[in-house]
């Protein structure tokens, strides 16, 4: 329902938010949600954390009741001649963040995996000197 996965993107922004772990990077903006983590390159000077909706499985769970698998992607971008390493270390406390947890601003959902399966984008590094990770967060609601 799409609904529902606003609600599941919505509440990891919260969650990210109110971690504290965008704290160590200077002029780093809150997260948000949004459909394309795309900004002007002018703009990547500052770490930017964008959590976009990426899709919904449904199964049955039993006879009248369906699970909802939503996956929301968050994407963790910076430009400039930065040690990589702490943003690496920033993705891999997200996820951190979510494991074996409900999410508190939408307790129906709770995590049941993470996927990271490219650490960084090679491309966005080579050619936009801009670090680009991008994890993706599944989160199950039962209804």
């Amino acid at each position: 329902m799409p609904s529902d996965i606003l609600s599941t993107a919505d509440a990891v922004v919260a969650a990210i938010n109110a971690s504290g772990l965008l704290a160590p990077f200077p002029g780093a903006l809150p997260a948000v949600r949004a459909y394309v983590p795309q900004y002007d390159l002018k703009d990547m000077g500052v770490l930017h954390v964008t959590v976009v909706p990426k899709g919904i499985v449904e199964a049955i769970e039993s006879r009248s009741v369906v699970q909802y698998d939503h996956s929301v992607d968050v994407a963790v971008q910076k430009r400039g001649g930065v040690d990589l390493d702490p943003l690496l270390d920033l993705v891999v406390a997200i996820a951190d963040a979510f494991r074996l947890k409900r999410l508190a601003a939408y307790p129906d959902a709770v995590w049941i995996r993470t996927e990271h399966l490219a650490l960084f984008d090679p491309d966005h590094l080579a050619n936009l000197h801009q670090f680009t990770s991008v994890l993706t967060l599944t989160f199950r609601v039962i209804r």
